[in-house]
């Protein structure tokens, strides 16, 4: 078989500055990593409280692992779930606040599995230009008519949602932290037009759940929203630090779910030990919410030294530093690594043409010294 169209593209992602080195890192406890046998302070992990390597937290996994051992071995409405699994959504519902959960083998999975199952072909769903790839693709697979709308001019969401008014349900999509950005999603006045319009809101909080919020619910608790939102979706694999994908929702929306999300329904169970772990997590956050705050100030404190330099005006631990070129943006991350300092190079087709950054996704691990001296390092 001739390959060689394939090899002639991947050439121009080397030539373009976008072609990407998958790398072998070692995650250490304390937000450190070993990249080629150097520790180094890793600013490229979603792990923004430090639970993935707190004692308690693996302590957990360990006796789950020794009672039910490594895998969950099917879907569960296949072989049924673990008493960790049913332990889980109660944890989640209790910390959410919402009759149900469902759990999910990944945040995508929720994601896409979630609308593709609510959204019908008859339906309209409005999808914020700089929503996660999969809020998109469910957005797409749910086969609506799919408008495409910016969180920062909002009246031309309005007009669409006026002009859609006697066409099937309406459904706003987005995200409630923009993940290359890391600014806030105005669910105010989402929640707003929605109501106005008869229309409803889903919201993933993936980089919200543990982060924003007086209880650690994300930016839904943040805005005060949570009861005008009719979907919450979230990850484990980022606060939380362990694995996969949950919505929090009303009973009905549930068992909905269950007989219809197809990415839940056809993929096999999370391990029990992981679900062991996010029930620790869940724990840890309402308990120790010093987590949270050190996460804040140290996030604000960097803001303020890198004024004038961020891609995007936002709040929380995602800084995105703006550079624009491909192959600066590489450099600069090489040359930041070499300084100690792991920080993820951003490029498109990730983010659009002549916006490349650098993503620096600050943890509760890191020291006030150290935000101070990566501002130094980039600025000059």
């Amino acid at each position: 078989m001739n390959w060689d169209w394939l090899n002639s593209d991947l050439q121009r992602l080397r030539d373009e500055g976008l072609w990407r080195d998958v790398r072998t890192i070692k995650a250490l406890p304390d937000g450190w990593c070993e990249v080629d046998g150097r520790r180094v302070r890793n600013l490229s992990s979603n792990d923004y409280l430090n639970l993935a390597h707190d004692p308690r937290v693996i302590a957990a996994v360990k006796e789950a692992l020794d009672e039910f051992g490594v895998g969950a071995g099917a879907s569960a409405l296949v072989s049924g779930r673990s008493p960790w699994h049913e332990r889980l959504e109660t944890t989640i519902c209790d910390f959410e606040g919402t009759e149900a959960a469902v759990l999910f083998p990944s945040g995508y999975a929720a994601n896409v599995g979630t609308i593709s199952a609510l959204v019908s072909d008859q339906d309209v769903v409005f999808c914020d230009r700089l929503n996660h790839a999969s809020l998109i693709d469910g957005c797409r697979m749910s086969g609506a008519r799919m408008r495409v709308y910016r969180h920062d001019r909002l009246e031309i969401l309005e007009r669409e949602l006026q002009k859609s008014s006697s066409q099937g349900r309406r459904w706003i999509v987005t995200d409630s932290v923009f993940s290359m950005d890391g600014d806030l999603a105005p669910l105010r006045e989402l929640c707003d037009l929605a109501e106005r319009f008869d229309g409803r809101v889903i919201v993933d909080e993936a980089h919200g759940t543990g982060v924003f919020g007086a209880s650690g619910r994300g930016v839904c608790e943040h805005f005060s929203v949570e009861g005008r939102v009719a979907v919450r979706i979230g990850t484990l694999s980022k606060a939380i630090g362990t694995l996969g994908g949950f919505v929090a929702c009303s009973r009905s929306v549930c068992d909905w779910l269950w007989h219809s999300a197809r990415t839940q329904v056809f993929s096999t169970a999370l391990p029990p030990a992981v679900c062991a772990a996010a029930v620790k997590s869940f724990g840890l956050i309402r308990s120790e919410p010093e987590r949270r705050q050190r996460l804040m100030s140290l996030s604000g404190k960097f803001r303020e030294l890198m004024a004038g330099r961020l891609s995007a005006d936002g709040e929380g631990p995602i800084v995105p530093i703006r550079v624009e070129h491909p192959e600066l943006t590489l450099q600069m991350s090489a040359d930041l690594l070499g300084a100690g300092f792991l920080v993820g190079s951003i490029r498109p087709p990730t983010v659009p043409h002549r916006t490349s950054r650098l993503r620096i996704c600050m943890t509760a691990a890191c020291g006030a010294d150290e935000v101070e001296r990566l501002a130094g390092l980039l600025s000059r």
